[in-house]
């Protein structure tokens, strides 16, 4: 546990204990500096959560982004066995695939205005 949560946790109990007093005392000023300490408390205690939280994160992603890795090396290995078993096949799936792009990407030809209005 970080010492912010400690820390955090005691000013919170103290600022409730001084706003009770305050609010059975009567006095308006202890009962509002009670609850400045308590506010105080709870935001330094989940200041404290969020340093404890923030390696516990980084361990996890950095995780994550190794299991991508591998499993994005071991997909790339497998194609490129399929492609060594087949080569014809890759290759007429590799030209399919450009002439499908080269479809896509072209312009279309330029419309001709034909009509006695626009010569």
């Amino acid at each position: 546990m970080d010492e912010d949560r400690i820390a955090g946790k005691a000013k919170d109990l103290t600022g409730k204990l001084e706003r009770t007093v305050g609010d059975i005392a009567g006095d308006a000023d202890t009962k509002a500096a009670g609850s400045v300490r308590q506010a105080a408390g709870k935001v330094e205690d989940l200041y404290g959560q969020a340093k404890d939280a923030a390696p516990d994160a980084t361990d996890a992603a950095a995780g994550y982004a190794k299991q991508v890795y591998r499993q994005s090396r071991d997909s790339s290995e497998t194609v490129a066995k399929l492609v060594q078993d087949n080569p014809l096949g890759s290759l007429l799936i590799a030209g399919v695939t450009g002439f499908a792009l080269a479809l896509l990407m072209r312009q279309p030809a330029p419309r001709q205005r034909r009509g006695r209005y626009y010569d």
